[in-house]
């Protein structure tokens, strides 16, 4: 009889790649992990793991248990919430959920107060992180639920073991000074803005290289890249008191932010998707959450 709890390990070490990755994110030593893979490959009769150097890697069977682990540890998921719905009498149990700085701000939070009334039963648990590590955790069920974003142009990639739903689509504007010369135009041209100052999150980032891209395809410069930060609220500061300019989506503008002006581009308009990411089987403490997650999206 296989154990779910070292098929687990199995599936941890296969996503983490080495022994102390997983080590780490269970809160084992490396030769706990070690010992129970090998009570594993003695359940299972073959042979699960290969040296390669320093590391280990899955042999063809070890792959073949990580496929049907990731079956069976659905299963057990969505037993454990259907018996905790049943002797709650409605969804209960708790979901764990990541999302980047605006929509934590204008979806997620009013989300969780909603759920405080409608669903008393479910412990939303909340934290603030960018879509590229939290798809690691949602896999690994560490994260129930991911709230990303895609701009236009820019396509994340396809995961086709999780499910993908859109939340929102919002235009990003241009965002100057309130004393800028080019602050009295309903419309501005990028062009007009080749000798700006501006700030972006940091590189690597989707927001960073849409910026660049959009200075580059409709402003036709390489813009002045002087302030950096993955806060959008120290962005649009930057804005206000460094006279920098910045391109922002709604949902950050959508405060009402004194001292800036908000245009639109006059070449075109860029978009940004919220979208939501959950695992293909999903609780009814996770359907709650994700109704409510719709439900909030402006």
């Amino acid at each position: 009889m296989l154990d779910l709890r070292r098929l687990r390990l199995l599936r941890e070490l296969h996503a983490r790649g080495t022994m102390h990755g997983a080590a780490r994110a269970l809160g084992y030593t490396p030769s706990a992990i070690s010992q129970q893979l090998a009570v594993l490959e003695r359940e299972a009769g073959a042979k699960l793991l290969e040296r390669t150097g320093r590391n280990v890697r899955l042999t063809d069977a070890g792959q073949a248990l990580v496929r049907h682990a990731a079956v069976l540890l659905d299963g057990l998921e969505a037993a454990e919430a259907e018996v905790t719905a049943i002797a709650a009498g409605h969804p209960a149990g708790v979901v764990r959920v990541s999302a980047f700085q605006s929509a934590f701000l204008r979806i997620a939070a009013p989300a969780v107060a909603a759920l405080a009334e409608s669903h008393p039963g479910i412990r939303v648990e909340l934290t603030e992180a960018e879509v590229e590590e939290s798809i690691p955790a949602l896999r690994l069920r560490q994260l129930d639920a991911v709230v990303g974003d895609e701009y236009s142009g820019q396509p994340r990639p396809v995961h086709t073991d999780l499910a993908r739903e859109p939340l929102v689509q919002e235009q990003v504007r241009l965002v100057l000074p309130e004393n800028h010369p080019l602050a009295h135009q309903p419309q501005v041209q990028m062009a007009d803005l080749a000798d700006a100052r501006w700030a972006a999150c940091q590189p690597g980032t989707g927001h960073r290289a849409m910026q660049i891209r959009a200075c580059r395809d409709l402003g036709h410069f390489e813009p002045d890249l002087r302030f950096a930060s993955d806060d959008f609220l120290i962005l649009v500061e930057m804005v206000r008191t460094a006279g920098a300019c910045a391109l922002l989506p709604d949902l950050v503008l959508g405060y009402g932010v004194p001292g800036v002006a908000v245009r639109s581009i006059a070449e075109g308009t860029l978009h940004r998707e919220v979208f939501l990411l959950t695992r293909t089987t999903r609780t009814p403490a996770v359907e709650a959450v994700a109704s409510a997650l719709h439900d909030a999206a402006p």
